[in-house]
């Protein structure tokens, strides 16, 4: 089959990217607003792009033209935290991606734990086996929707003890979880080692 993307709406072309860019770590990301309510939001156009420093992109796009809560809370705050999201705790990251309202918290409604960040304002998530706090470096605008890629720069990692030995993280034990296209998910799998 052929498609020319010319002849796709937004929506369309978007299911077709999400079904083939697969699968998409989710980073679950903490921020907080100048109210201090935390917001809590997983996006799954997320990767890094440097080591050095360390640097992690996370694609946001907007609805109605207007920027989300995470990404308002990002630019005005300019830090956030990026939290991985395991197995255990894939129903309530889950439940964060609903539309909630810019005053509610989904921390609070959902009875999410958080603790403080050691370097920045943005709130970490307790359960999640890794949590990296960053501070906003910069951003491009893509698109005709004002799709936004944010970089932020990792200034500290917290990872549990038992993820890391060598320097090296365990993946079968930070049991990630991927998302596919919908909301549909997956987790590691098989794992295929090739020397």
């Amino acid at each position: 089959m052929r498609i020319d993307p010319q002849s796709l709406s937004e929506l369309d072309i978007y299911k077709l990217l999400v079904g083939i860019v697969v699968p998409r770590p989710i980073a679950w990301i903490s921020t907080i607003d100048s109210r201090g309510i935390v917001n809590l939001a997983p996006f799954s156009a997320f990767t890094f792009v440097s080591n050095k420093p360390p640097l992690l992109q996370v694609g946001i796009w907007r609805e109605n033209g207007r920027r989300k809560d995470t990404a308002r809370n990002i630019f005005a705050q300019r830090c956030f935290v990026i939290n991985i999201v395991s197995e255990k705790l894939l129903e309530t990251a889950h439940a964060t991606s609903a539309p909630y309202p810019p005053e509610a918290s989904e921390a609070e409604l959902l009875g999410v734990e958080l603790m403080p960040g050691e370097l920045i304002s943005a709130p970490r998530i307790a359960g999640s086996p890794v949590q990296m706090e960053c501070i906003f470096h910069s951003s491009i605008q893509y698109g005709s929707d004002g799709a936004e890629a944010i970089v932020g720069e990792v200034v500290r990692f917290h990872i549990d003890d038992e993820l890391i030995g060598d320097g090296k993280i365990d993946q079968r034990r930070l049991a990630p979880v991927a998302r596919l296209g919908g909301p549909t998910y997956a987790t590691l799998g098989t794992i295929l080692h090739m020397p």
